[in-house]
């Protein structure tokens, strides 16, 4: 909806107002958040994206004054998007925090953050030693190019829609990769965890440990990213997933290099590395779990009789590939096309009700894992230990279950014994709670 320039001088009194009301309020630092956006258009689903952007940035400044808001609200209308936030700091120390931002990258001059003393005076670049700001085009004085309308609204609104475009995809991604890590991390810090490596021990691993995962985790943020990347720039979902093959296999030899060759995170790679391609394919409004794996089932969409088509016993090479012939597991492959059901039935449920019965990260993360084993075929076990150990390692996560939701630490130790003993590992339902991990702090972001 286009704007008048009527439209635009009622929206600039009702925010004075409602400054003057914020100010006589609670006297303090008031900041007044809005976005320079040249043309009648003042609202669209690119320029809310990049106020949220904004929005971010400015909780971050906080943060790194410590800094709490008394007050904030925001306004979201066609004239424009605006945030009101009333802090108890001074007003040159708020400017300070808000000109990092402004002068960060190219978005940031898109950023009007006004600072107003208790007085209702603003505070100027020029006190804090800023020149005036640069124009977006020709990088002269941006209120000279106005007055003299050197540049066109139409070249100055591509340019806006080009900078926000970028930084919103670019923030997006970023936040994809970290927060992939952030799963990887988490579950491997999971204590204790049936015959995985943990902050305890190493499970039944001899050529791992935690800091083997730490390594492996910070090597694979770029490709994570690059997911996202994939995710958002295809055309169509199957494209994204053929798409991914490949960097997929790079990441496989970035992993190894950075572990000294050892496996830690093969099955994350495929796994976290699709579901980080559905959260790039997705709006971040739209990062909630079902929506999340049901784009990760339409990435692999018949994924599993591509790869097994055509399959003898001649030709299989993986114990995988074998393992489908002989009893017709389809392993990760089968759990990805059909949306990773073991998640979104028994993992990520158990995990969100722990939370809410106020377990820490830790507790409803392990219970999240015995929910997983409970219910996985879980081809790691398999390859271990045969049918016979995955069906023992299931029917005992099972009992511990069945005697109290929330197995204690002690329970769930004496179970990591037990599978140490037999060398038993079940790195399967391990990849799923990073994938539990990874839908809960994309749904927290999301909101």
């Amino acid at each position: 909806m286009d704007v008048t320039v009527q439209d635009m001088m009622e929206a600039r009194d009702r925010r004075a107002q409602r400054q003057r009301e914020l100010l006589a309020e609670y006297r303090q630092t008031l900041l007044c958040f809005t976005l320079n956006i040249p043309g009648p258009e003042k609202d669209s689903p690119l320029i809310r994206q990049g106020f949220r952007l904004g929005q971010r940035r400015l909780r971050q400044g906080f943060l790194r004054l410590g800094v709490t808001p008394l007050h904030q609200e925001e306004r979201l209308d066609f004239t424009g998007c605006e945030a009101f936030y009333v802090l108890p700091a001074g007003a040159l120390e708020i400017k300070g925090m808000t000109a990092d931002i402004e002068q960060a990258d190219e978005v940031g001059r898109l950023y009007d953050m006004d600072v107003l003393r208790l007085d209702g005076s603003k505070v100027e670049r020029q006190e804090i030693g800023l020149p005036e700001r640069a124009c977006l085009i020709c990088g002269g004085e941006a209120k000279a190019c106005a007055r003299s309308r050197t540049h066109t609204v139409a070249a100055l609104r591509a340019r806006v829609d080009g900078i926000l475009t970028q930084a919103v995809r670019q923030d997006k991604r970023q936040t994809v990769a970290r927060l992939a890590c952030q799963a990887l991390l988490c579950e491997v810090l999971t204590t204790p965890k049936p015959g995985l490596v943990d902050r305890l021990n190493n499970g039944s691993h001899r050529d791992m440990d935690i800091f083997t995962f730490a390594a492996s985790t910070a090597a694979l943020q770029p490709y994570f990213a690059d997911c996202a990347r994939i995710g958002e720039e295809a055309p169509s979902a199957a494209e994204a997933f053929g798409a991914l093959r490949l960097p997929g296999r790079m990441a496989e030899g970035v992993m190894l290099e950075a572990t000294g060759g050892v496996n830690t995170h093969r099955g994350a790679i495929f796994s976290i590395g699709i579901l980080c391609a559905a959260a790039g394919r997705l709006d971040r409004a739209d990062w909630q779990a079902d929506r999340l794996l049901d784009e990760c089932a339409a990435l692999t969409a018949g994924l599993t009789a591509r790869d097994f088509a055509g399959l003898t016993a001649e030709t299989a090479r993986t114990f995988g590939q074998r393992l489908y012939l002989a009893q017709g597991i389809t392993g990760v492959r089968g759990e990805a096309e059909r949306g990773f059901p073991l998640v979104r039935q028994y993992g990520y449920p158990k995990l969100r009700a722990g939370l809410a019965e106020g377990l820490n990260l830790n507790d409803a993360g392990r219970a999240a894992l015995l929910a997983l084993m409970a219910h996985n075929v879980d081809t790691n076990v398999i390859h271990r230990g045969g049918m016979a150990g995955q069906r023992q390692t299931a029917e005992a996560a099972q009992r511990l279950l069945a005697q109290e939701p929330w197995p204690s630490a002690d329970a769930v130790a004496a179970l990591d014994h037990a599978l140490i003993e037999k060398n038993l590992s079940p790195g399967g339902s391990a990849d799923l709670l990073a994938l539990c991990y990874l839908l809960r702090f994309l749904e927290e972001d999301g909101r």
